[in-house]
């Protein structure tokens, strides 16, 4: 097997939330509501804070079925529209978003292999990439840059930007294209089943699992149903695996 091309998934697979969720999003949207406040919407703070959570949650389920990414700015200017305010520049919700992401960012933490087992394999000659599932892409960008991998990718697709959630097979062919290269001459390592072994299978790749951080519900679900062609643990074993395939 002669692969060329790595895509790796992001969260969980070359970092991980080291926090809390329930009080880091407690502590994100105030923040998000605090800067709009500020700007001059007239809101009741744990009203809209509550109304924004209950809209984004539903969201979350219906982007699982749809596959379709409308983006946490879409959401949040939807909610304002609702609240009077239909026309709000971008500068407005770019701020009150860049508010919000600024309190999880900081829980996100680099796994300790991650920047060098990338190095490794492009220092090998494998040609490396992230797509990453995410509401935003700003933020996305961001901690790709705070991890210190940027030099070794030549991208980082997301749904956000894309309007395309994994397992889409089309958001894998973003990736193909790009290199120009077969689906059989590419991997995808991911910690989801559906959306990182499932869609990089469905769009012809070999498909790697790191369980490291694996042990979801959703996981667990698709376990006896959905199987990668190799599984590791962290991502340090990486390198021996893909040189075995060689």
């Amino acid at each position: 097997m002669a692969l060329k091309g790595l895509i790796f998934d992001l969260g969980n697979t070359l970092m991980y939330f080291d926090g809390s969720w329930p009080e880091a999003l407690k502590v994100a949207d105030q923040a998000m509501v605090s800067t709009l406040v500020k700007a001059g919407f007239q809101l009741d703070p744990e009203r809209f804070d509550q109304d924004f959570r209950v809209r984004l949650n539903a969201y979350y389920v219906e982007r699982e079925n749809e596959l379709i990414e409308l983006t946490t700015a879409h959401i949040l200017r939807s909610l304002l529209a609702d609240y009077g305010y239909p026309s709000v520049p971008d500068a407005v919700v770019n701020n009150a978003l860049e508010s919000l992401y600024h309190e999880t960012q900081v829980y996100w933490t680099p796994e300790d292999d991650a920047q060098s087992t990338l190095i490794a394999l492009k220092d090998q000659g494998f040609l490396l990439g992230v797509i990453s599932n995410a509401g935003d892409d700003a933020d996305v960008q961001h901690q790709v840059d705070k991890i210190g991998v940027r030099s070794c990718l030549d991208f980082v697709i997301t749904s956000a930007a894309c309007g395309i959630r994994k397992p889409d097979p089309q958001i894998f062919q973003i990736a193909l294209d790009h290199w120009d290269l077969l689906p059989r001459e590419v991997a995808m390592v991911g910690d989801t089943l559906n959306a990182d072994v499932l869609g990089g299978q469905d769009s012809g790749l070999y498909t790697i699992w790191i369980t490291r951080r694996a042990d979801t519900a959703a996981n667990r679900a698709h376990q006896d149903t959905i199987r990668p062609d190799a599984v590791i643990q962290t991502l340090a074993e990486l390198p021996g695996l893909l040189a075995g395939l060689q």
